[in-house]
């Protein structure tokens, strides 16, 4: 058995995230000693690191609620195409966020451009120009 400072440990997590995730859920209540401390398995420490990438790849925690509600019920056959569709629409999401970051990035850069190109104050509007390099 662990406690939660050594399953923290185990998994590169901290032991408020995994009182955290009990809170909501996300991973079932500890069992507890005598004494009042939670115990937990080597099993948890797969449970804690699948959430943990789970949230790295930008799963929601809910839905992670339902993966490791599947992974502790052992019904890995049920949750696999779950997980895939799910992860799937986590991809078409950061593909879409990187097309609009590259949209972002090629304005940035016309923008830095102009600027660059109208350093000299402008004489259509008596000013530095930066108004109409950006505006452009």
């Amino acid at each position: 058995m662990l406690t939660i400072g050594q399953l923290a440990r185990a998994a590169g997590s901290t032991t408020k995230t995994i009182r955290y995730y009990e809170e909501v859920g996300v991973l079932a209540p500890a069992p507890r000693n005598d004494a009042g401390y939670r115990q937990y398995s080597r099993a948890d420490v797969g449970r804690l690191l699948f959430i943990r990438r789970g949230r790295a790849l930008g799963l929601s925690l809910a839905d992670l609620k339902a993966l490791v509600g599947d992974l502790r019920a052992e019904r890995c056959a049920a949750m696999r195409p779950r997980l895939r569709t799910l992860v799937a629409e986590q991809l078409r999401l950061v593909q879409r966020r990187i097309d609009e970051l590259r949209s972002l990035e090629q304005e940035l850069a016309e923008v830095h451009q102009r600027l660059t190109v109208t350093d000299s104050p402008s004489p259509r509007t008596n000013g530095c120009g930066c108004l109409e390099a950006v505006h452009e």
